[in-house]
């Protein structure tokens, strides 16, 4: 049986800011003084915290499916990445399955709330957000294994997350908050992009054609790049479409050069272990001074 601290590594702690980004920057979007913008926190900061609820079980929820399906199809038999439960053998394939079940409850649960106090169609939304989780790696045909990851992150912990946090605090969307949306994807697309670089050996041996597969070495460490530079032309965008301020968010390159570092110089295997980490905390920091902007705005 798995001890407490192997589901903590299980759950992929190192992942949780790419669900507390997007909703940091869609608060900040929400709170832009616009006067179509108008958002009483003294009534609303709980929606606000459903929203981050949602967002956190969705991805501790997606890591464990991960480590389900991966596991049960041998994926990660030869594993260079964080320890996974079910490849380790530390948990049984059906206690990790019920762990993302019960993670997928509590998003639906918060999103329930969120859905009643603003609008019901939203319940769908959640729906699509669940599917597109759980057959990232689930399922007779995982598009995860067809190249398509980055894709569904981008939209899903990009635009979803960030447009819909924004709109369950104003009911309504804004330009600011789709370019904060942009950034906060290509970032999150660019935490996936490391850690499939770091796997393409074993992901390749074990038929799981991902995005980094199919590009190679040299192109996927392009590809980081290129998202670092698209999360800091939405800053500009944001800026534009708002206010100047916005622009102290280009300060996450600070943190971000550290790992693009790292990726164009090279970097296999554990050594990119790291990177996962400095990205993340590289979004967390986009969010935290657009988002902050926006709302001293």
């Amino acid at each position: 049986m798995a001890t407490a601290s192997q589901w903590v590594q299980g759950a992929r702690p190192r992942t949780l800011p790419a669900a507390i980004a997007p909703v940091v920057a869609g608060v900040g979007a929400a709170g832009y003084g616009t006067a179509s913008a108008q958002v009483s926190w003294g009534e609303d900061w709980w929606k606000a915290l459903l929203a981050l609820v949602v967002s956190l079980a969705l991805q501790v929820a997606v890591n464990y499916a991960n480590d389900y399906s991966d596991g049960v199809r041998g994926t990660d038999d030869v594993r260079v990445g964080p320890m996974r439960l079910v490849g380790s053998g530390a948990a049984t394939p059906d206690a990790v399955k019920r762990a993302a079940f019960l993670a997928f409850g509590v998003a639906g649960v918060a999103g329930l709330g969120l859905a009643a106090a603003t609008a019901w169609w939203l319940v769908l939304v959640g729906l699509v957000c669940v599917l597109a989780a759980w057959y990232y790696t689930g399922g007779s045909k995982p598009y995860g294994y067809l190249g398509l990851g980055e894709v569904m992150v981008f939209v899903f912990f990009g635009l979803v997350a960030v447009i819909g946090t924004t709109y369950v605090l104003i009911e309504d969307w804004s330009w600011p908050a789709l370019w904060c949306g942009v950034g906060v994807g290509a970032l999150a697309c660019a935490i996936l992009v490391v850690n499939n670089l770091r796997d393409i050996p074993t992901d390749t041996v074990a038929g799981k054609r991902t995005l980094a597969v199919r590009l190679g070495d040299g192109g996927t460490r392009w590809l980081y790049a290129g998202l670092v530079f698209d999360a800091a032309l939405a800053v500009v965008l944001v800026a534009w479409a708002s206010t100047w301020w916005a622009l102290l968010g280009l300060a996450f390159l600070l943190i971000a050069a550290r790992g693009l570092r790292i990726v164009l110089a090279g970097a296999v295997g554990p050594a990119l272990i790291p990177v996962l980490q400095t990205t993340g905390l590289a979004e967390l920091a986009w969010a935290g001074l657009v988002g902050g902007a926006l709302l001293i705005a």
